[in-house]
């Protein structure tokens, strides 16, 4: 299974962070298939990939203040594909939505720690 985290920080208030990103998400092809108050998963649109290789994103949005001006988002993306590539549909999906978040003009990032 392949698995890339990422950890986020912009500059932004939370109640005013989930609709912001769900467009950023849906603008890399990704529906949005469940969202709570501190969770939203999304799950990749099928037909561009087989099955196995549809990535799923999995955000977890840290309530607590960030030095007073910011909101930190956990990304967790994976599939059931296994990453016997570094350069596989995953980690290509990772990458987008990485640049479609420091690209977003709706927040200031401050900054993504992938791990």
């Amino acid at each position: 299974m392949a698995r890339y985290t990422c950890l986020v920080t912009v500059e932004a208030s939370e109640s005013g962070i989930k609709q912001p990103l769900g467009q950023t998400l849906e603008s890399c092809n990704f529906d949005i298939i469940y969202e709570g108050q501190d969770y939203l998963v999304a799950r990749e649109v099928p037909g561009g990939v087989a099955y196995p290789q549809l990535v799923t994103v999995e955000v977890l949005i840290d309530d607590t203040p960030v030095e007073d001006r910011g909101v930190r988002m956990n990304f967790v993306m994976k599939n059931e594909e296994l990453p016997l590539q570094t350069n596989n549909h995953c980690r290509r999906m990772f990458d987008r939505v990485n640049q479609a978040i420091a690209e977003n003009s709706q927040w200031q990032l401050i900054e993504a720690v992938a791990g």
